[in-house]
């Protein structure tokens, strides 16, 4: 017989708001769980293709070349062949064709062609000879230069195929516009370079060209191809001379071969096209094609000495072991979110299954079959939940940009498939057999089974191994596994159970003075408080919570000490101003006068003194002013002294030194110099840093004792909100003197995608971790709602007024809310205190910098351990409250009714 209201249907008409609440539940928490690999895989992306971008031309670029005459044995043609711009091409398309798609060729920025290995000497007199002697130049005959140039005067070199051989006495050529300026080169100018064998090539210069974007992969693999530099000589001292290029056409390339010509292909990778997940992959094709089957396959197609050198490999291992260093940390957020998710998912299904617990005994008590029931729960709890599911997944692919779409399907899968299993199970295990009534859960005198004290010592275990191997291991080196970096939510786990077990010793002797007083608010408060029928999931889903909250704000609080750390060690102050030549005397009153400045200390700094000891180890000599100076490091906290331990009492000066320098030094009186003259010091003390300087070694004097006036080199400038717009002008009024701020220091440390990443993803954990907090809150209190109804209806009838009443529901929850806020406090402290020895937060906080400020430690951040704690009781007595007002403005013949057995 069909039925005539079908299950799933008439359930979810008649409580609708239910159903739609899991809805939303399971929507953001599929939406967390897709949105999380995506994220994590977008930043790293975004990180790769950053590291990328900003290493230079010729660190990123794949350089190929080949040396003709190494290649052919002895036929002339063969070797004239090599060099022709159609060999060229057709080689640096079996280059290109060789490369795997993984690896993305910016064709834009590539080149290829010939030019002479070592540059060759002009013998012309009229080009600008300077104290190393006559200008040198690189010929270079690359292709496309008429696309990424545009011309200034004259005209691009020509030349037909075949017409150019090593034999041929004049070419054409074209310079940049910076290397005609140098060089004093116009439009018909005739530069001769000579040849091992013959007449001396004359090249005549055909035009002038303006490279477009010079700073990209084709001017600046070869620098010297758009800007002449200097060479020097091997003399002592070394002096100078130019060193220009001469671009020729492609065709032309032939008569390289007269001067030690070779070819050359430089393959720019394309950073837009670069993906994490492929990183491996590019990784394998670098190290194959340096030394590899790549390799030989080219070698076969292309020249059979064909060399290979890049520094990508370096950029692309550099970037792996940040990322390394950084996943495992991010981990420990993620299974904090994600447990205390599943937690409160259990509650909702806990919830459910407490509310319909008689519904459900009548159906077993009728016939109903446990596995009939379980089935007709899950397809009712399905249809909410597989829908916030998809919908969440949905919006993860949107909102996340690049996520993959098969890792957001398993995450939001997992999702719906624990959140359906919840009610079913759990109604099942209730009811396994039929039963209407079941015995009070009283916790004060619950006692622990067999089952559950084994499974207490398990985690317990676990908990302990996974500890012990973070402390132990550490993620520095990224080799972390799922159990380490659940090391904080374990020990949340164990803490809850721990505080469970404990939780009914202070309930019974807080009960004892209590029971003596007149009045029953406060003994049914206790009371009721031990006999709560939701007790460990809250306190589960709290600790891991306030454990996640308070891990996340210590780890993003110990990322922001260590960079300001970072920042104050390179800058010593909130400013300075440097020049290579003195300052004005004047320049710092001036900065003084300036708002925002609190404070300036002028240093000379000499950064090559003379210690007379034979050693050609480099020592900064640091003459400052003692007051200031000293002020400055005592603030700082950058080797502090006193300003006292400077000032000359006899005839040798008072210093302070690094180590490496009082080594050095002894301890006794020492002339040293010059300084404008030799003069006498003494170490007294000796600091490991200073704010003058961010590393060397170092000898701080007073500037009043040295012989001769030397004018200050350096501005310390205190002041935390000084600007660099004040600075400037005063900086160029002076000369050529720079300014860096401390605050765009620090900058410089945010600029890997991979660290602010790494960073919103801890920042959106500790929301949803508070997020998550609330709700459970709100779960349990919902769960006794209508328990706690029905006692202060019976409470009413025996006088009880409304005021008793709602301090009573508000009392009866503050037990659990404070041991729940103390503990998380606690466990939060002691999980910081346990795994900090096997966290580094140096490459989330400095990334490649951070062997600059050593290991950067986990350290406890009160504010993020005491603000959520603070802020769960807060909302619970909040929630309290209201449920409080809102139970006690029912009436007592409303919530009592005759056969309830509430």
């Amino acid at each position: 017989m069909k039925a005539t209201a079908p299950w799933v249907r008439t359930r979810l008409r008649t409580a609708p708001g239910s159903a739609a609440a899991l809805l939303l539940l399971v929507l953001v928490t599929s939406f967390l769980a897709a949105a999380f690999p995506g994220a994590v895989a977008a930043y790293e992306s975004r990180g790769l293709r950053h590291e990328v971008s900003v290493t230079s031309p010729d660190g990123s670029v794949i350089q190929l070349s080949s040396d003709p005459w190494q290649d052919v044995d002895g036929e002339p043609e063969k070797i004239f062949d090599a060099l022709e711009a159609r060999r060229l091409t057709e080689n640096y398309q079996q280059i290109l064709a060789a490369l795997p798609k993984s690896l993305r060729v910016d064709t834009g920025q590539s080149a290829y062609g010939a030019r002479t290995r070592k540059p060759v000497a002009a013998t012309d007199t009229w080009l600008p000879e300077l104290n190393g002697g006559w200008p040198v130049f690189t010929l270079s005959a690359q292709t496309a230069v008429a696309e990424h140039s545009k011309p200034a005067s004259g005209r691009l070199p020509r030349a037909t195929a075949g017409s150019v051989n090593p034999a041929t006495e004049t070419v054409e050529a074209a310079v940049t516009s910076a290397t005609a300026r140098a060089l004093r080169i116009k439009v018909g100018s005739t530069i001769h370079v000579p040849r091992a064998n013959g007449a001396p090539l004359a090249v005549r210069v055909t035009g002038i060209v303006e490279p477009l974007r010079p700073q990209q992969s084709y001017w600046s693999v070869e620098p010297v191809l758009r800007t002449p530099t200097y060479l020097h000589t091997p003399d002592q001292p070394p002096l100078p001379y130019w060193h220009g290029a001469l671009l020729l056409a492609p065709e032309a390339a032939p008569v390289l071969l007269s001067m030690g010509g070779e070819a050359y292909w430089r393959v720019a990778p394309d950073p837009a096209g670069m993906d994490v997940a492929d990183l491996s992959r590019i990784t394998q094709t670098i190290a194959s094609l340096e030394q590899g089957p790549l390799l030989s396959a080219l070698r076969t197609e292309v020249a059979p000495q064909l060399e290979t050198s890049t520094g990508l490999d370096d950029v692309l291992i550099e970037f792996d072991g940040i990322r390394a260093a950084i996943n495992p940390v991010v981990a420990v957020a993620a299974f904090g979110v994600g447990s205390v998710a599943g937690v409160v998912l259990l509650m909702t299904g806990g919830l459910a299954a407490s509310r319909r617990h008689h519904e459900l005994s009548l159906l077993r008590s009728r016939g109903g079959s446990v596995r009939g029931i379980a089935g007709r729960l899950l397809a009712e709890v399905a249809v909410p939940v597989l829908a916030g599911a998809a919908l969440g997944c949905a919006l993860a692919l949107v909102v996340v940009p690049g996520g993959r779409t098969p890792p957001a399907l398993l995450a939001s899968a997992a999702v719906a498939l624990f959140a359906c299993a919840t009610l079913p199970l759990r109604a099942a295990f209730l009811h396994r057999r039929p039963r209407l009534h079941g015995d009070r859960n009283d916790l004060v005198r619950a006692r622990p089974s067999r089952r559950r004290t084994v499974a207490e010592l398990t985690l317990l275990v676990l908990t302990v191994a996974a500890v012990t191997a973070l402390r132990r291991r550490g993620t520095s080196d990224g080799d972390a596994d799922a159990l380490i970096s659940a090391a904080p939510v374990l020990l949340g786990v164990i803490a809850a159970l721990l505080l469970v077990r404990l939780y009914p010793l202070p309930l019974r002797l807080a009960a004892l003075p209590v029971a003596r007083r007149r009045g029953a608010v406060g003994f049914l408060s206790l009371a009721r408080a031990g006999r709560s029928s939701a007790t460990v999931l809250p306190l589960l889903a709290l600790l891991v919570a306030l454990t996640t909250v308070a891990f996340g704000g210590s780890v993003l609080s110990g990322v922001a000490d260590a960079r300001d750390r970072a920042s104050l060690a390179a800058i010593g102050a909130d400013a300075r101003i440097d020049a290579d030549q003195g300052l004005p005397d004047k320049l710092a009153g001036t900065v003084r006068n300036m708002a925002g400045v609190n404070d300036v200390a002028p240093v000379y700094r000499d950064f090559d003194l003379d210690l007379r000891d034979g050693r050609l180890d480099r020592v900064t000599l640091l003459a400052v002013a003692p007051d200031s100076y000293a002020r400055l490091a005592g603030r700082t906290g950058l080797g502090p002294f006193r300003a006292a331990e400077l000032r000359k009492s006899s005839g040798v000066l008072p210093a302070l030194a690094s180590p490496a320098v009082a080594e050095r030094l002894r301890g006794r009186a020492t002339e040293i110099g010059p300084a404008d003259g030799p003069f006498s010091v003494r170490v007294d003390k000796v600091l490991s840093t200073t704010p003058a300087v961010s590393d060397g070694d170092f000898l701080v004097v007073d500037a009043a004792g040295l012989p001769g006036r030397h004018l200050a080199s350096t501005l310390l400038i205190s002041g935390p909100s000084v600007a660099g717009a004040d600075l400037e002008p005063a900086a160029r009024a002076a000369g050529s003197a720079i300014v860096k701020l401390r605050s765009a220091e620090r900058d410089r440390f945010t600029t890997s995608p991979v660290q602010s990443g790494a960073e919103r993803i801890y920042a959106v954990a500790a929301a949803a971790g508070v997020g998550y907090a609330v709700l459970a809150l709100v779960l349990s209190l919902l769960q006794t709602s209508a328990e706690r109804t029905a006692l202060h209806g019976r409470l009413r009838t025996m006088g009880m007024t409304r005021r008793q009443g709602r301090r009573l529901l508000i009392l009866e929850n503050l037990p659990q809310t404070l041991l729940t806020a103390a503990g998380g406090a606690l466990v939060g402290w002691v999980a910081i205190l346990l795994l900090a020895p096997g966290i580094d937060l140096g490459r989330l906080a400095l990334a490649d910098q951070a062997a600059s400020l050593g290991q950067v430690r986990l350290r406890a951040d009160p504010v993020s351990l005491l603000l959520p704690a603070l802020g769960v009781v807060a909302i619970a007595s909040a929630v309290a409250a209201a449920q409080a007002w809102l139970i006690t403005r029912r009436t007592t013949t409303t919530e009592l009714r005759v056969g309830d057995t509430r």
